[in-house]
């Protein structure tokens, strides 16, 4: 793959946030069908399905022989093709039905299954933030890189907590109480594409969530890679895009993380 090729791709990705973006902020305030997806609390909206339509649309019109993984719509086009576009047309929906502006676009390129190309759309504040696999990570087209903290104590961080959070015991509420006491803050924004997207650009120092599908992480990864973090398993292990869970860093304060996140105590012991 050159880079001529993984450039074009990029700019096809481009086209289809900016203009599924533009969808959203039409409906935007303007909703009248809301419904849960079989989850409490998982929503979709008619925004949703018309900002993957646009998508769709126009990764159809580029790349045809493509296969896609879309968030509402399932697997589509060649499922035999090494090139799979992962598409969360609104990462963040509870947050745009509540009219809350922290809400994106996210596409993502895996070519052979390991991310190659992605692009995240802020539209409520007109970031776009972009990557390709060796051409570095921008927002709004000027570089950015991950942030320099070197201690988790000196740390801001990111998470979130998945739908089943009401059923399981595996819910992130322990580790989420153990950081807050470690670190100087832990935020919980609603959309893990931005998430990713702020932790590349230094303004949060790492991520982790679990209970995440592979459209919700697949640009951002690649985000946060080419602007100088870390992404792994909790472990610190090979990050696997079906697994559900990533850790995600500016590299400097990956391992004490990992660390702390791997010795949580088990919810049931905090008084």
């Amino acid at each position: 793959m050159t880079n001529n090729q993984l450039q074009n791709y990029l700019e096809i990705a481009t086209e289809a946030a900016l203009a599924a973006g533009a969808v959203l902020q039409s409906f935007c305030g303007k909703l009248e069908n809301i419904q849960e997806k079989g989850r409490s609390g998982d929503l979709v909206t008619e925004a949703d399905k018309a900002s993957e339509a646009v998508i769709l649309e126009i990764l159809g019109r580029h790349v045809p022989e493509h296969a896609i993984l879309a968030e509402e719509s399932g697997s589509l086009g060649n499922a035999a093709s090494k090139y799979l576009w992962a598409i969360d047309p609104l990462d963040g929906t509870t947050n745009y039905a509540h009219q809350y502006p922290f809400y994106a676009v996210s596409i993502g390129l895996l070519i052979d299954g390991l991310p190659q190309i992605g692009v995240i759309y802020d539209p409520s504040h007109n970031e776009l933030f972009r990557a390709g696999k060796g051409l570095g990570a921008t927002c709004n087209r000027r570089a950015i890189a991950v942030s320099q903290s070197s201690e988790l104590r000196n740390s801001l961080l990111v998470t979130g907590f998945a739908y089943d959070r009401r059923s399981t015991a595996d819910n992130n509420y322990a580790e989420f109480c153990h950081l807050t006491h470690l670190t100087q803050g832990v935020r919980r924004s609603g959309s893990a594409a931005l998430d990713l997207a702020h932790t590349a650009c230094g303004r949060l120092d790492g991520y982790w969530e679990r209970g995440l599908s592979p459209w919700d992480v697949a640009a951002g990864v690649l985000i946060v890679s080419e602007a100088g973090g870390q992404v792994t398993a909790y472990d610190g292990g090979a990050f696997e895009m079906n697994s559900g869970r990533v850790l995600a860093t500016n590299g400097k304060i990956h391992a004490e993380l990992s660390g702390a996140l791997l010795s949580v105590p088990p919810l049931s012991s905090w008084k």
